[in-house]
């Protein structure tokens, strides 16, 4: 396989895509808002720098009815003041575990979800976050020579 031979995980991991497209419909019936699931997953792959993702993700929110401007300051959404604190927690808890790497405590931003979400809507939030960064991941090795 050459360099410019990319993965075709449609056509070599089509049940698994499959598979991780229940998921995603499973997350899609669960207990978090559509818009936060939005930004959750753009923001998301705008850390892993996922320029496929990103682009996808900015036409569903808008075809949802997100707003143009709170889509365009996500990047700086701890500088504005166009986030609920509850929206703050959630992308606070998506960057925390999209950057393990970084090592920021987990506990203090969990306190913070449970002041806005309950249990159910944590883990749901929580399953969002690991799928889209595994999204990220698939769409770096299909489309981009960078990640």
């Amino acid at each position: 396989m050459s360099a410019h031979d990319r993965l075709s995980l449609q056509q070599t991991a089509g049940p698994v895509l499959q598979a991780l497209g229940q998921v995603e419909s499973l997350l899609g019936e669960g207990p978090l808002d559509p818009l936060l699931r939005h930004l959750v997953k753009l923001r998301a792959s705008q850390v892993n720098g996922c320029a496929f993702c990103v682009d996808m993700h900015l036409r569903e929110a808008r075809a949802d009815g997100e707003s143009q401007a709170r889509l365009d300051r996500l990047v700086v959404w701890r500088q504005v003041g166009d986030y609920t604190p509850a929206e703050r927690a959630a992308l606070a808890w998506t960057e925390a575990l999209t950057t393990r790497g970084q090592g920021e405590p987990l506990a203090p931003l969990h306190d913070e979800l449970a002041r806005h979400f309950d249990a159910a809507a944590i883990a749901a939030l929580t399953a969002q976050v690991v799928m889209i960064n595994g999204w990220n991941r698939l769409m770096a090795a299909s489309h981009n020579d960078r990640f």
